[in-house]
């Protein structure tokens, strides 16, 4: 593979990922109350939200977003022993997770406006 073609690939990997980051995101946060032990169907919940996570942790760092891969991996942290021991959320687990996806939005949000002025300056001819 080519340098150019690499550029390409890991460019529309990127893409991909920012235009899905956010609803990611949200899901995960929609899904807090049904990932209570208390919740009928709390472990496919955690599962589900567990492997968003993950694959935010996964490729953020990958594609440019460090800041954003480190603050997945504290949300990540809290679901895991509930993802590996396939249970519900505990009460104070609950609120633990709400901050971590709190401060995953407000990193994500910082560093997708840096990379969409990085892009418009790109498209615009300013480099990058």
């Amino acid at each position: 593979m080519t340098v150019d073609a690499f550029a390409d690939r890991l460019a529309r990997v990127r893409h991909r990922f920012v235009s899905t980051l956010e609803g990611k995101i949200d899901s995960a946060r929609a899904a807090v109350p049904k990932l209570s032990d208390r919740a009928p169907s709390a472990v496919a919940m955690v599962i589900e939200t567990y492997r968003a996570i993950h694959g935010i942790v996964g490729i953020s760092p990958t594609v440019g977003f460090p800041a954003t891969g480190r603050a997945a991996r504290e949300a990540e942290d809290v679901l895991r022993d509930a993802y590996q021991k396939q249970r519900g959320l505990t009460e104070e687990e609950i609120p633990a997770l709400k901050k971590c996806l709190q401060s995953l939005r407000e990193t994500a949000t910082g560093e997708l406006q840096c990379f969409f002025a990085v892009d418009a300056g790109r498209d615009n001819g300013g480099g990058g």
